[in-house]
C-alpha cells in the first residue's frame, strides 16, 4: 500500500477554471445530494498535507475576472469573508468550490438553531438559559461553535476549514481579520464548553492557576516536550529514524471462527494473543508479522459453574491476560448500554475452561466494576500474579484472588470517595471515574467524564498527586507509557497528549505520579483528524486510543493508534512532540497535529493495537498492528523500505 494525497490538496483542473457562477451552484448542490459519502478502499492510507487549492480557485477566480467584489467595494461590509464548499469527498474528482465569493460571518447566541434560514439577526444577545453561541455565515452556515466542528486553521493563507454537514472553508481579507476570527471563536468556544464568559478570572476557575498555560498555550513552558525530544533521540529504539516514505503492509488476515462477533483483543506477548467474540474466544499465534493461524477455541456455552449462568448468558467486553498469559479475566456488563458489572469470570486457558466466578463485594454488600485492568503493564508476564485494579465511578481498589472475599488493598482511604463523602476530599463532588490504566511500576492514570486526569503514585491512592482539568469532552479511554512520563487521553473528537514531566525544587525532573506539578506544566497537545477526514468518518467517535506496546525500561514507544469508524488513525510518536513539527507552524490556541496516516477497513473497526515490542523486525522501526473488525483481524507491518 501506498500514501495517498490528501484530498484538501487538489489541483483544478482547466476545465474547473472556466466554471461559470451557475455551474458552481449546480456541483454545490449535487454536493449535498451525494453528502460527500464516498466509499473509500480498504487498501488505501494518506497522510494529509497542508492544502492550498483554496488559494488556487481564488487566484483563478481573479485572473478570470468574474464578478468578484472586493471589501473596499463594499465597506460596509462587516466580518467580509470568502466561503468554499469542498465536493467530490476522497475521489479523483475532488475539489473545492466556490459557494459565495463574498459574504459576512456573525457569532450569535441563541436558544436554537433554526435551518429555515429566518434569522432574527438584528435581535440582542439572548441571555436566556440554556442558550449557546452559534457561528453565522452568509446562507449558507449555522451552526453551533463546538469541538464538533472540528475547526483547522491555516495562519498563512487566512483561512480556517470546518465541518458543518459538508467540508467548508472561510478566507480573510487580512491577517487582522483573520485573528480576530480565531479569537471570537475560541472565546464563544469556551463558554459554550464551560458555560462561563471567556475572561482571565473564569480561565483560571476553570483550569487551576496552575494550568493557565492550558488557557494561554502560548505562554506556556514547553521546555519538557523539548527535553523530551532529546531523551528520544537518544533511546536505544531510535536508532532507525522514521521516514515519511514508510508504509504499512498487510501480512495476514484471519476470518474470525465460532460465528460471533469480534468483541475486542486480548495480544499477548509470549505465544498466543485472543480474539474475544459473542460466543467464545479463538486463540491466534504471534509472529514477527502479526498475528495468524487458527488454534483453539473457547466456546462459552460449556455449562455453568456452581450453578451460577454461564458466560453464553452475556457478551465480555472486557478481557485482562493474567499469570504469564495462562489465564483470563472477563467481565460482562449488568445491563446492556452500560459497563458496569457485579463480577467476572476467570478462564484458564490451557483448560479452557472457566474456574471461578468471582463477585464484587465489599463489607458484605454487592458493589460494581466499570473496568479492569492489570497491576502494571508488563504484570500480565508474571506467573504469580493474583491481583488486579478495579474501577468503578467513584472507586479505585484492588482485588486480590487469593481471597474470596474480594478487596484486600482498598487504595482510597476513608477519607476518599469509597468510604467516606463528609471529610471534604476532593472526591466528595463525585470523580465520575471512567477509565484508567498503568505504568510499568504500577502507577495509575483515571480519566473521568468531566474531562479530568488524574495521576496516582504505586504505594498510596488516598488523593491524586496530580490532576490534569477538563478540557470540555468526557475521557473515554486513556493509556500511558512504561515511564509514565506521557498521558493519552480519548475524547470523542480529538486526542489528548500530555507530559507529566516536571522539575521539583530540588532541581530533579520527575513524573507528575511522584509529585506536585507545580506550576511549571507544559500544555498539552491535540490530535486531530482533518475537517475532510472527520467528515468522511461520518458520525463515529475516536475510541481507544493507546501507544505502542513496550514493557521494558529504556525502551520508547514510537506511535499512538486510535479508532474512529472504519479507520485506523497512527501517529508518529516522535514528530508530535518535535514542536518545531509543520503542523504547529502559524497556530493559535493548543498545538493540534494533524499528520497521522489511515489504515481504511470495509467494515467498522473494532480494535486497534500494536504488538509487543520484541516482535519488531530488524527492517521495521515498529512492531505489527492489529486491526480487528467484528468478523476479520488483519495485521499489518510498517515497512522501512522507499516506496
Amino acid at each position: 500500500m501506498g500514501g495517498s494525497q490528501s484530498r484538501e490538496d487538489l489541483e483544478i483542473s482547466d476545465s474547473d477554471e472556466e466554471q461559470t457562477e451557475e455551474e458552481e451552484e449546480a456541483d454545490y448542490e449535487d454536493a449535498k445530494d451525494r453528502g460527500d459519502a464516498d466509499p473509500i478502499s480498504s487498501e488505501r492510507w494518506r497522510k494529509p498535507k497542508t492544502p492550498s487549492s483554496v488559494d488556487e480557485v481564488d487566484a483563478k477566480l481573479k485572473a478570470l475576472k468574474l464578478k468578484y467584489q472586493s471589501h473596499s467595494q463594499n465597506p460596509s461590509l462587516v466580518n467580509a469573508v470568502k466561503l468554499y464548499l469542498h465536493i467530490g469527498g476522497n475521489t479523483p474528482n475532488a475539489k473545492w468550490v466556490t459557494s459565495e465569493k463574498l459574504t459576512s460571518y456573525t457569532f450569535l447566541k441563541t436558544s436554537k438553531i433554526d435551518d429555515s434560514g429566518d434569522d432574527n439577526d438584528d435581535d440582542p444577545e439572548e441571555d436566556a438559559v440554556g442558550s449557546y453561541w452559534i457561528l453565522k455565515i452568509g446562507s449558507r452556515i449555522r451552526v453551533k461553535v463546538g469541538a464538533e466542528m472540528q475547526l483547522k486553521s491555516f495562519g498563512d493563507q487566512r483561512r480556517v476549514d470546518f465541518v458543518s454537514k459538508g467540508v467548508w472553508a472561510i478566507k480573510f481579507i487580512n491577517d487582522e481579520d483573520y485573528k480576530a476570527f480565531v479569537k471570537k471563536f475560541q472565546d464563544c468556544l469556551f463558554e459554550n464548553t464551560y458555560g462561563y464568559e471567556a475572561t482571565d478570572q473564569n480561565k483560571v476557575k476553570v483550569y487551576g492557576k496552575d494550568f493557565i498555560g492550558w488557557a494561554n498555550p502560548e505562554a506556556a513552558d514547553d521546555s519538557m516536550w523539548e527535553d523530551a525530544e532529546d531523551c528520544f533521540l537518544k533511546s536505544p529504539t531510535s536508532t532507525t529514524p522514521l521516514r515519511g516514505s514508510q508504509d504499512l503492509r498487510e501480512e495476514f488476515e484471519e476470518v474470525a471462527d465460532g460465528g460471533g462477533g469480534i468483541q475486542s483483543l486480548a495480544l499477548g506477548a509470549l505465544d498466543n494473543s485472543f480474539l474475544v467474540s459473542d460466543s467464545g474466544i479463538q486463540v491466534v499465534k504471534n509472529f514477527s508479522h502479526g498475528i495468524h493461524g487458527k488454534g483453539v477455541y473457547v466456546n462459552f456455552s460449556g455449562g455453568h459453574y456452581k450453578g451460577r449462568p454461564s458466560l453464553s448468558n452475556s457478551t465480555p467486553k472486557k478481557a485482562v491476560l493474567m499469570r504469564a498469559e495462562t489465564n483470563m479475566l472477563l467481565m460482562s456488563p449488568l445491563n446492556e448500554g452500560k459497563p458496569h458489572s457485579t463480577g467476572l469470570h476467570q478462564l484458564d486457558i490451557e483448560t479452557g475452561k472457566i474456574v471461578t466466578e468471582w463477585k464484587f463485594e465489599k463489607d458484605g454488600t454487592d458493589i460494581t466494576m466499570r473496568d479492569i485492568t492489570n497491576d502494571s503493564k508488563g504484570a500480565q508476564l508474571d506467573p504469580s500474579g493474583s491481583t488486579f485494579l478495579g474501577l468503578d465511578d467513584n472507586r479505585l481498589c484492588r482485588w486480590d484472588m487469593r481471597d474470596r472475599n474480594g478487596i484486600v488493598q482498598n487504595l482510597a482511604t476513608a477519607a476518599s470517595p469509597v468510604l467516606n463523602w463528609t471529610q471534604g476530599h476532593q472526591f466528595s463532588r463525585g470523580t465520575n471515574f471512567n477509565c484508567f490504566a498503568t505504568t510499568g511500576d504500577g502507577s495509575i492514570v483515571v480519566g473521568s467524564l468531566d474531562g479530568k486526569i488524574r495521576l496516582y503514585s504505586n504505594n498510596s491512592m488516598r488523593q491524586a498527586k496530580t490532576a490534569f482539568p477538563g478540557l470540555g469532552s468526557p475521557i473515554t479511554h486513556v493509556d500511558v507509557t512504561y515511564d509514565g512520563k506521557w498521558i493519552l487521553g480519548t475524547t470523542d473528537t480529538y486526542l489528548i497528549l500530555i507530559c507529566s514531566l516536571f522539575v521539583d525544587k530540588d532541581g530533579k525532573t520527575k513524573t507528575g505520579f511522584s509529585g506536585r506539578m507545580g506550576n511549571r506544566i507544559s500544555a498539552p497537545r491535540l490530535l486531530k483528524l482533518t475537517p475532510l477526514d472527520s467528515h468522511l468518518a461520518g458520525v463515529n467517535k475516536f475510541r481507544g486510543a493507546q501507544f505502542s506496546w513496550v514493557t521494558e525500561h529504556g525502551k520508547q514507544e514510537r506511535h499512538l493508534v486510535a479508532t474512529v469508524g472504519k479507520f485506523s488513525v497512527i501517529w508518529n510518536f516522535q514528530m508530535v512532540k518535535d514542536s518545531s513539527h509543520q503542523c504547529y507552524h502559524n497556530q493559535q490556541g493548543l498545538k493540534s497535529c494533524y499528520c497521522y496516516k489511515i489504515v481504511l477497513k470495509d467494515d467498522s473497526i473494532v480494535d486497534s493495537r500494536f504488538m509487543h515490542d520484541k516482535f519488531a523486525v530488524t527492517d521495521s522501526p515498529e512492531a505489527p498492528l492489529v486491526v480487528a473488525t467484528p468478523l476479520k483481524v488483519s495485521s499489518f507491518s510498517i515497512s522501512s523500505r522507499r516506496g
